[in-house]
This record gives C-alpha cells, structure tokens and sequence, in this order.
C-alpha cells in the first residue's frame, strides 16, 4: 500500500492546537493498527529552535538522534508513541539552506533558483521522505496561519503534493476558530469561511474542519459551515475545550473522525483499540488527593518553556493516582530573599523540581531550593542545569568555599566544579553544538535510579555542554554525593543522589522527553512516589517501585542506532577525555 498523507492546516489565529490534532489524528489511526509517521513544517528563518528564546518559542524538544525541534513534536510521541527524528521537524531556514548550498555546488547549472520549484520541491523531498514501505501514513502539520506570507511556500508545497502522490492517497484537515460573542452568546461562523476561502485562494480544498470552540457547537452550526465551505456535515469536526489536552483524541472519535479518515484515505478498516486512552482519561478527570511540586525555574511567567517537565510530571501523578498541583517559584525572587521569605515560597511543596536552563539569571534562587530540599530533606528531582545546581551547593558546604561554581557562571571560580567537556572547548557556534540527543548511563546496582529503571543500562535524552568536574568527585562523594549513573566510559556523570536522602536524586539528562501518559519516565515516578509518602508521613521508610523501561526490541535496536550517529557525531567534534 502506497502512503497516504494527512496535511493539517490553521487558519484565523495561531495556538488553536493543529500540533495537538495532528497527534489524535496520529493515536486515532495507529489505534487501529496502521504505522504513522509525522513531520512539522516551521515557517520561521531559524535553521532550529535551538537559540530561540523559551519566551519567544516555549520548549526546545529533543529527539533520539539530537535534533533540537518544535515542542510540538513532543505531543506527537506523547500521543502516538513513537520516538521521532530531525527528520520529523523542518523549518523554513533549513530549506534556504539547503538550498543555497546547492546553489552554491552548482547543483542547479546555472539556472536562476526560485521559490517555485526550488524551495517547493525541497519542501516536498523532505515530506516524502517520511513514508516508503514501514509508513502507512505521514501527517504532515504546517505550522503558522493560512495567509501568513511565510507559510505561502509551505502551503504551496502540499498543494503541489496531492497531485504529485495521487488524489487518493492525500487529505487535507483545516483548523479554524469558531469564536462566541460574550454579549449574545452567539457563536461566529465568518472567521472560519473566510479562512477556507484564504485556503482555497491558494489552491487547496479542506476535506475535514476541525472547529475550535470553547463550548458544544450545535448541528446547525456545523450545517452552515458544511453549506458555505463545500464540505461534508459530518466532515465538520467540533474541537470543544477540554479539561486536559488526553481527550481530545476521544473527542474526535466520538464524532467518527477515525472512521471518517479511514473510509477518506481507503485505508484498511479495523476497530479502534483505545481502551487504555479511555482509562487514562477517566483517571485524569477522576477526583483523587492532590501533591503539591515546587517548580524553581527561570521561565515561570510561560509554562511552555517547561512543557514536557509538567506533563511528565503528570503522567507519574495519574500512575500514584493522584493529582500533580504545581507551584511556579521564579528562581530570581529567590535570589536575595531571606530564609523567611525561601521558607514562604517552597513551604508546603511535596517535592522540588530544579529544570534546565541556561544563563545565570536566578542561578542563587536554584541553589538556596536544592540546599532546603537536602536540608528538610523533602523531594528532590534536578533536570540537567538542576544536577548541575545540586553539585554545587554541596561542592560549596564540602569545600568550605562559597566560591565553587560552574565556570558557565563564574570563568574564574576556584573550584569549577562544573566546567567543559574538552570537546566544548573552541566551540563558537551556539546552534547545534552541544552534547545532544540520546545517550547511555550505566547505573550503580542498589541506587535509587536503579531501583525504578530496573536496568543496568538506560537511555535517555542530552541538552547541554557542561559536566561535572571528575577532579572533585571523592571530595563530593565524602560528603555523601552518590555517583549512581555514570557513562559507559566512566568520563561523564549522568545521575547523581544524596546516600542519606529518601529521595535527592538528579540527572544529567533530561527524562521528561521519554515520558508517555500510560508509561511515565521511572525518575519522574519516583519522584512523585516521594512526594505522595512525605504528603502521607511515611517518607523516611519510602522504596520506590520499579517502573522499567520499555523492552520492545525493536525500538530498543532503534535507539541504539540512534547512539551510535550522536556517538559518531561527537567524534567527528573532539576525541578528547573527560574533565
């Protein structure tokens, strides 16, 4: 069977959630039985996202083979439960530029290089690439607005694809806004015609609308639009807000969105299994005592910038079948704030998350809530800068020196206990060049991390370019600093944890990007499994449970593949040793 392409569209306001319907489209067709693959198409000039601004672009999200993509990409393995590449996510500057290198070459003997059919075509080389023979369907999501003139190639390219893949084998869904008037209760169609006339002006005709609306859309509602932008009622997709993004596939079902694509595309029919998204959902809306997370972070005034940290968060919570109540703590508030207002700001907080990040804006906020965290002894989890954060206050009570530091911070600390790897040293560039994508730990037998993984060897997810200071470690160690997750080489450290915590415990990595709703990363869960028993008053005597990870063998195989390229990649960067 030919792949078929599902190209999702948005029209009359950007974050109406096309990246979250291109998802439900993605469970609705693997639920019954079919292989999905996706890919975001970004119109901005960026080659990635990696040195936007979290306030500019939310989360930079991290595939197995180091891409740095669009955080939509982390609803799609959510979702769909696929682990997908820098294939998967291509913005506008990466075509330019690849363009321009051809031109460069010669690739194009001398002809004048334009929009059409050069940076189309590119486009569309891109998108075919994701099907072939393991890929029954590509959802191709174009991000932006129809109109937007940024998009005007992206859309273009997927006009130019139906005829290129055959009628059959392509359909397009279009997102719009069906606003209600506050003062008369009325819901509005004419933002939504205009949108598919704005679509249709550049060629394409929406087979399915997904209608965004706060509140139930009637049947003649839906009727008017049918009538007005030539599509089937039953095409007509209402897309009322929901209590938590887990139901929207549901939602789509409901309305025969599955089967509607099926018979559409002339896919193989079979019976959806979503059993266990059904039980998800009724645990997520079921009511069930609450723990509450302090997040310490820098990027508090934007949730997003800590997408895949809260939804992580979360998964574990419905798995301790409990609700995760988040407490946003603005690290530089924390700066100059005395123990009193500290005491105010994380008191009563079940556990205490330190994410990532980069820069020294509210670094001493992060430190003073790891050091009352170890101190009160309540839940610790740190994510990558949040390792780095736990290092160094310690390093600064073990060697008596308040100026022990990372040199990211301070180039001149006398104690760096964080610093460059040797293969960072010289780096210029900002994009791209840190230690990215997936890589292997190996854990200490009987250490908490090994205790949920029940592993010796796992896998996980980089962002960064500095590590702790080998140099170090058996004075932090004499301080009860456990080095339980160390790479296979012994150069780098990858989890680290207080011997006489019931539960401090940080990693190099990030496992928030391997989190899914029905099977919540092992740190994230025994995190929460620690702020449930302090809730409960039984911490000091706390185990955590085992969680695992996912032993399918093919997607085992296909991470370690994933290894080996990032591996080679840092190779062809530096064969130096460690710090």
């Amino acid at each position: 069977m030919a792949t078929k392409y599902v190209f999702v569209t948005g029209g009359v306001t950007s974050s109406l959630g096309k990246g979250i319907t291109a998802a439900s489209v993605g469970l609705l067709l693997k639920s019954r039985g079919l292989r999905i693959s996706v890919i975001k198409l970004d119109p901005y000039l960026n080659v990635d996202p990696g040195t936007m601004s979290p306030y500019q672009h939310g989360e930079v999200y991290i595939t197995d083979d180091g891409a740095e993509t669009d955080l939509d990409l982390g609803h799609y393995e959510r979702f769909i439960d696929v682990n997908l590449s820098q294939a998967s996510n291509v913005t506008t500057g990466r075509i330019y530029s690849t363009v321009i290198a051809r031109e460069r070459r010669g690739d194009y003997l001398g002809g004048t290089v334009q929009v059409i059919p050069h940076i189309t075509n590119e486009i569309k080389e891109r998108v075919l690439r994701l099907g072939g023979d393991d890929v029954d369907v590509a959802i191709v999501e174009v991000g932006g607005t129809v109109g937007d003139i940024e998009s005007l190639p992206f859309i273009e390219a997927i006009r130019q694809l139906k005829k290129d893949v055959g009628r059959n084998n392509s359909l397009y869904i279009h997102v719009t806004l069906l606003p209600e008037l506050a003062a008369t209760g009325e819901l509005k169609t004419k933002p939504t015609q205009h949108s598919v006339k704005e679509l249709r002006g550049s060629g394409i005709q929406p087979d399915i609308i997904i209608l965004r609306a706060d509140h139930l859309v009637p049947d003649d509602v839906r009727e008017k639009i049918a009538l007005f932008t030539d599509v089937p009622v039953e095409a007509v997709v209402p897309a009322t807000t929901a209590g938590t993004i887990y139901e929207v596939p549901l939602q789509f079902e409901r309305f025969g969105l599955g089967d509607l694509l099926i018979r559409e595309l002339a896919l193989p029919s079979s019976s959806p299994n979503l059993d266990s998204w059904e039980a998800l959902a009724q645990e997520i809306v079921r009511e069930k005592p609450a723990v509450e997370i302090a997040i310490v972070g820098k990027y508090t005034a934007l949730p997003d910038a800590y997408l895949s940290v809260t939804e992580a968060l979360r998964h574990a919570g419905w798995a301790h079948g409990v609700d995760v109540r988040l407490r946003w703590v603005d690290a530089e508030k924390l700066d100059e704030a005395d123990e009193q207002m500290i005491s105010a700001q994380l008191a009563g907080a079940h556990g205490i998350l330190v994410p990532g990040g980069y820069g020294y804006r509210g670094i001493e906020g992060k430190l003073r809530a790891a050091r009352m965290a170890r101190l009160e002894r309540i839940p610790y989890l740190g994510l990558c800068l949040g390792l780095q954060i736990a290092v160094i206050d310690l390093a600064r009570e073990a060697l008596d020196s308040p100026d022990a530091n990372s040199t990211e911070f301070d180039m001149f600390t006398k104690h760096p206990v964080i610093d460059f790897t040797p293969d960072q040293r010289g780096v210029e560039e900002k994009g791209g060049t840190q230690r990215l994508g997936l890589y292997p730990a190996k854990l200490t037998p009987g250490s908490r991390a090994a205790a949920v993984y029940g592993a010796e060897v796992v896998y996980e997810r980089h962002r960064h370019r500095f590590e702790v200071a080998n140099r170090y470690k058996p004075q932090l160690e004499e301080a009860g600093l456990r080095f339980t997750g160390i790479s296979p080489d012994s150069r780098l450290v990858e989890i680290v944890e207080l011997a006489d915590h019931p539960w401090f415990v940080a990693s190099q990595f990030h496992p928030e990007f391997t989190s899914r709703p029905l099977r919540p990363n092992p740190l994230f869960d025994g995190f929460i499994g620690a702020a449930v028993a302090l809730r409960d008053g039984r911490l000091a005597a706390y185990t955590p449970r085992t969680v695992g990870v996912r032993d399918d063998e093919a997607v085992q195989a296909e991470r370690r593949k994933a290894v080996e390229a990032a591996a080679s990649k840092a190779a062809q960067r530096s064969n130096g040793t460690g710090s």
